[in-house]
């Protein structure tokens, strides 16, 4: 490892890097619905065009490799950010304009492949910035930061553009406001990375010219589906969030609704103490002591704990469903259980990624992985709504535990080496 590396402290930078990471995603894929919903979209227009801002998260292997070719991830990860910083000032100049609809969404496909591509590059930045008992230690805090990211798209960034239009009286001047503020936060971070960020060593471009561009980018994926799991790795990768898929989309519409329809009928300031700051505490500390688990032991002892501490909760949410409380404490505390575990159990899903993505291409590969995770959420979150229509919250809440039960079966076929993700031992 570099010198370059060794004095960097890891908490000068990974924090921001995977905030900052999950700000574009939230406002792509949130705020931009409630903004559109504010300025009078149909419902039906809003679900169609914003859906497809879902896109290059999906399809973003399709062009990882570039991002191994051509310049280093320090370089992508901070010019990205500049142009994610455009990005939120055109939409704020757009806003105001006759035609805004067509313009904004225009820019938000530019920002959500800026974005997409930014992922690439920073998650490969952190596997090469950092030793792999780091790598393990500190996942529960990108997956931390990257989940504040989500609350503060969802929580302080909406009540800013409502607080906004009740003072100027125009909904199109509040949210440009909103836009500006976030351009300049992008800004700041782009300024701040470039000069934070370490130079790992081995943060190197590979070097192709001609048709060997071609001929890397046909390998990198040729060696990623040459493995000999590749069916097991994918079917990991696949089912590990099957349940949690389905059950996500439909917790805060259990939460909100009455009573007479199946829900728990909390108000939207309960839902965000109960699940947006009490539940993100848990999930916080899950996360956390999840990296730090698997930095002392290694993944391969930690990874049916952690398979369960994120499956069996959901068992909660059949009991609520089933009971009803009105005890805030009651409520609370099953969506902190909730909460912890699925922290907990994340970080070992994260570092299976990482592992898979070891070697020469880790950057594309991680990529590829990540792909495969955005596609185990978005199929089944498409048709869970419609699930939940047809048997209720109960019936529902137990299908989510069954669809757990793949996953547990795959997990039985994995190999996984017992020192990876382990803090190499003194003296050894």
């Amino acid at each position: 490892m570099s010198q370059s590396i060794a004095k960097r402290n890891p908490w000068a930078w990974i924090p921001t890097l995977y905030f900052g990471q999950g700000i574009p995603y939230v406002v792509v894929m949130t705020l931009s619905v409630i903004m559109f919903k504010n300025l009078g979209l149909s419902n039906g227009e809003i679900a169609a065009y914003t859906s497809w801002l879902y896109l290059p998260w999906v399809i973003k292997p399709l062009w990882s490799p570039l991002v191994d070719m051509f310049r280093t991830k320090r370089f992508w990860i901070v010019t990205l950010q500049a142009v994610v910083a455009a990005a939120m000032a055109l939409v704020a100049l757009t806003l105001p304009t006759s035609n805004f609809v067509q313009m904004s969404l225009a820019v938000l496909w530019l920002m959500a492949f800026a974005s997409a591509t930014h992922d690439i590059a920073a998650d490969g930045f952190y596997m090469l910035s950092l030793e792999q008992h780091q790598q393990a230690a500190f996942v529960g805090v990108r997956s931390t930061f990257y989940r504040l990211a989500n609350i503060a798209g969802q929580g302080a960034l909406v009540w800013l553009a409502g607080s906004l239009r009740d003072w100027t009286g125009d909904v199109r001047t509040a949210w440009s406001i909103v836009f500006w503020v976030l351009a300049l936060l992008f800004v700041l971070l782009s300024v701040y990375h470039r000069f934070v960020l370490p130079r790992p060593s081995t943060d190197q471009a590979v070097r192709t010219r001609g048709t060997a561009v071609w001929t890397e980018f046909v390998l990198t994926f040729k060696s990623f589906f040459k493995r000999k799991d590749i069916f097991i790795v994918l079917a990991f990768l696949l089912t590990f969030r099957l349940g949690e898929a389905q059950a996500l989309k439909l917790v805060a519409p259990f939460l909100l609704d009455p009573m007479d329809k199946g829900g728990l009928n909390l108000s939207t300031q309960q839902v965000g103490l109960v699940y947006g700051t009490l539940g993100v505490a848990s999930l916080t500390v899950g996360g956390i002591l999840g990296g730090l688990a698997i930095s002392k032991h290694g993944l391969k002892r930690w990874i049916w704990p952690m398979l369960l501490a994120v499956h069996l909760p959901n068992i909660l949410f059949v009991v609520l469903a089933y009971t009803q409380p009105t005890s805030m404490v009651a409520i609370s505390a099953a969506l902190m259980v909730e909460q912890f575990g699925y922290g907990f159990g994340f970080a070992a899903y994260l570092l299976f990624m990482i592992m898979v993505a070891d070697g020469p291409h880790k950057t594309a590969h991680y990529a590829l992985c990540t792909g495969f995770m955005a596609m185990g959420m978005m199929l089944p979150g498409m048709v869970s709504g419609y699930i939940q229509q047809a048997i209720g919250y109960p019936n529902f809440f137990i299908w989510v535990c069954i669809a757990t039960l793949p996953s547990v079966l795959v997990t039985v076929f994995l190999k996984i080496d017992p020192a990876f993700g382990q803090r190499a031992q003194e003296g050894k």
